[in-house]
């Protein structure tokens, strides 16, 4: 152990010779053969087995070996074939020093390295671990044998052998068993031994489980195969049919009775033979199979009666809505030209106005006097084309577009179809809804409308459409072209207690349990509540503030009261709390440079007070306000209408050449249009001349620089604002009579 040696070199691939350990090699190059017979014919039989770091090297020389190698005796094994097999037994570890001889074979000088002895408990119990996780390695590789590897490692008390043979076994790569070789301690090997093992154990549990897995599914899909023909057989002996054969003949015998145009009828016929000619478990049979149920469901021909009784339309109109003249007019002559031809064509209405004025209930309404079925879809914010034409069918998941799956749930060609809130269309990269909208609407296009899920011409001229929008300026001209508008203006304080007192408070009544004798509110009350409480053009809100009511008076009904409850006005405070909004009251006097203008809002109408001071000392024009850019526009105009006409109005030129500060309170709403240019032309006159206007009398119109009052819209709205107020004079421009 302590002299240095000089043996003949056996250079190894892929493989390293592990002290303790036996190996059948097969040698085959010539410095290699002679080698061994040296070694074979030396009394020891020793030579040094070293591992070679880059296998395709065919002449290594000593830096092509590991530094580190195994002494072994060499034994041949068999000398009959042609490459000479020999037999290993690894004895020590050894260490290379330097070449002694290079042909013809390798001789090296090398000494023994010392074997390692240390112990402990980090060294028992890394070595008990090492021996579990083999064990469980050996139970993954395959099924065991009659002993197994922990009895086997039992029988070897030495830890490093122990090391070296579950190394051995579990198939290390060169490098690996390189670095246990040359590992300087018992607790280094065994510890780089298991960082090994771990790493082997989880690929070898994930391998495992991936082939159990997968020998399971091919064993249910086999079982099931099984059972799928044994239940067939035995269907076949009762006489039942399976649930695919049971669906298809379904289809079948609803086509039969469907009453479908012959064009339809035709691919529908073809579709239903490649049905049949399918697996029920093909890609394509359920895709196939839904499309063909859409085409029987649709109602081709089926169509409802319309109510043609003018009187009935009527009342029905009239019990369902206050007031509304004009579009219950225009359902009623829809209705007398449909009694004078039943041809003719269904209209597309659009009703325009603020929210809560009743758009989308009048469309129920006029579908209960026509006698039709009432279908409602919502098109607030929808972005995608294919939700109204319908998706392709190549498409996962595509179903057909909103128009037919409304007509679909009707149940008849001819519904009444409101799409709510047309105005809020989206537009993105999936198209532009918009655009669909137009071949839907259009009388001369939707005869053979076109859902790309369906693939079949659908004739939607009997649909009767009506759109709803709280406003024009978002829908694109080409659309509105294909409407026929019919304007929602706001209510005044009398109709919102009108509509209040016949509909509103039963509802509620109704819906917080009361009788009509439990609980009254009085008009005082309602009208306290609708100037007080509420600012809105329809009536939504003040549906919720009656709400309100009736439940701060369930409350003391269940707290125990029995007696009946009147709410009047004094208790509305009591029952609501401080008052929201205060009412607008004209201004008791008004100085010079000071005119009230109207404006009209989603909510109504407003009051605007227009006022204008002069700046000395500066030319400069300052508006303010948060007025927009075509209001800024009116206020120059006016300004320099006045400067024109300074003569005409008795104004003083000097007056003209001062700066001029123009504000619109309140100066945190956004305010913007042209209806305003009357006001400001009357506020910069009032100023220039030192006359006040009239503190009773409100004005609307633009102004232009040659004197000519423009027509504005919102009149209706405004004069009511002007109402509210107590303004009982208006100034409007003559076009708007």
């Amino acid at each position: 152990m302590t002299r240095p040696l000089i043996l003949p070199v056996l250079p190894v691939k892929n493989t390293v010779i592990l002290p303790g350990l036996d190996a059948r090699l097969t040698v085959g190059r010539a410095e290699s053969v002679a080698a061994v017979e040296t070694a074979i014919a030396r009394e020891d039989k020793f030579l040094i087995v070293v591992a070679q770091k880059d296998a395709t090297v065919e002449s290594p020389t000593l830096q092509d070996l590991y530094d580190v190698g195994t002494i072994a005796v060499a034994q041949v094994a068999d000398r009959t074939l042609p490459v000479l097999q020999v037999i290993v037994h690894g004895i020590d570890r050894v260490r290379l020093l330097n070449i002694e001889q290079e042909q013809p074979y390798m001789t090296v000088r090398a000494e023994y390295l010392s074997t390692p002895h240390d112990s402990g408990n980090e060294v028992e119990a890394m070595q008990r671990e090492i021996v579990e996780q083999a064990g469980k390695i050996y139970e993954l590789s395959g099924a065991p044998g009659p002993v197994s590897i922990g009895d086997i490692l039992d029988q070897i008390k030495e830890p490093i052998v122990q090391a070296y043979l579950v190394a051995s076994f579990i198939g290390l790569t060169v490098d690996k068993l390189q670095n246990l070789l040359q590992a300087p301690s018992r607790l280094e090997t065994l510890r780089i031994l298991h960082e090994y093992l771990t790493h082997e154990l989880h690929i070898r549990t994930l391998h495992h489980k991936i082939s159990n897995d997968a020998a399971t599914e091919i064993t249910k899909e086999q079982r099931e195969y099984l059972l799928r023909h044994q239940m067939k057989a035995i269907q076949d002996e009762l006489g039942e049919r399976s649930p695919e054969q049971a669906g298809a003949e379904e289809i079948k015998r609803r086509l039969a009775e469907a009453d479908l145009p012959d064009e339809v009828r035709k691919e529908a016929d073809k579709l239903l033979a490649r049905i049949e000619r399918m697996s029920a478990h093909a890609p394509d049979y359920q895709i196939e199979s839904t499309h063909l149920e859409l085409i029987v469901e649709l109602p081709w021909k089926k169509l409802t009666e319309d109510n043609l009784d003018l009187r009935r339309a009527r009342t029905i109109l009239d019990e369902d809505h206050f007031d509304l003249k004009d579009v219950k007019e225009r359902i009623v002559e829809h209705l007398a030209v449909m009694k004078m031809n039943p041809k003719a064509k269904a209209p597309i209405l659009c009703f325009v106005g603020p929210p809560g004025v009743g758009k989308t209930s009048l469309g129920q309404s006029i579908a209960r006097a026509l006698g039709r079925k009432f279908e409602r879809q919502s098109l607030g914010g929808l972005h995608d084309e294919a939700e109204l034409r319908g998706h392709r069918r190549t498409y996962i998941g595509a179903m057909p577009g909103r128009i037919l799956e409304a007509i679909r749930r009707a149940g008849v060609r001819n519904p009444l179809l409101m799409l709510d809130e047309v105005d809020k269309l989206g537009r993105d990269f999936r198209g532009d809804p918009a655009a669909a909208l137009m071949e839907i609407l259009d009388p001369a296009q939707n005869s053979t409308f076109h859902d790309n899920y369906l693939d079949l011409p659908f004739d939607l001229s009997k649909v009767f459409f009506i759109t709803t929008a709280n406003t024009l300026d978002s829908i694109p001209a080409p659309l509105l072209d294909r409407m026929e508008v019919l304007r929602l203006t706001g209510y005044s304080d009398e109709e919102k207690r009108e509509i209040a007192r016949r509909y509103l408070v039963p509802r509620q009544i109704h819906e917080a349990g009361f009788t009509d004798e439990q609980l009254k509110i009085a008009d005082d009350a309602l009208m306290l509540a609708i100037r007080r409480y509420t600012r809105e053009a329809g009536v939504r809100e003040l549906e919720r503030t009656i709400a309100s009511f009736a439940r701060k008076i369930a409350t003391r009904f269940a707290d125990g009261q029995t007696s009946p409850v009147e709410v009047s006005a004094d208790m509305v405070r009591e029952l609501l709390g401080s008052e929201r909004f205060f009412q607008e009251e004209a201004r008791k006097e008004l100085p010079p440079g000071v005119a009230v203008g109207l404006a009209w809002t989603e909510a109504g109408g407003e009051v605007l007070y227009v006022e204008a001071v002069l700046l000395t000392g500066t030319k400069d024009v300052m508006i303010t306000g948060q007025l927009g850019s075509v209001m800024q526009e009116s206020a120059r105009a006016a300004r320099s209408y006045a400067w024109a006409h300074t003569a005409d109005l008795g104004i003083d030129k000097k007056l003209m050449q001062s700066g001029i500060h123009i504000h619109v309170p309140a100066g945190a709403t956004p305010k913007d249009g042209p209806s305003a240019g009357v006001t400001m032309v009357t506020a910069l006159v009032s100023l220039y001349t030192n006359r006040p206007t009239r503190n009773d009398t409100a004005m609307t119109g633009e102004i232009t620089l040659s004197g000519i009052v423009l027509p504005v819209g919102g009149i209706k709205e405004k004069i009511l604002a002007a109402h509210r107020a107590s303004l009982r004079r208006v100034i409007l421009p003559m076009p708007n009579l």
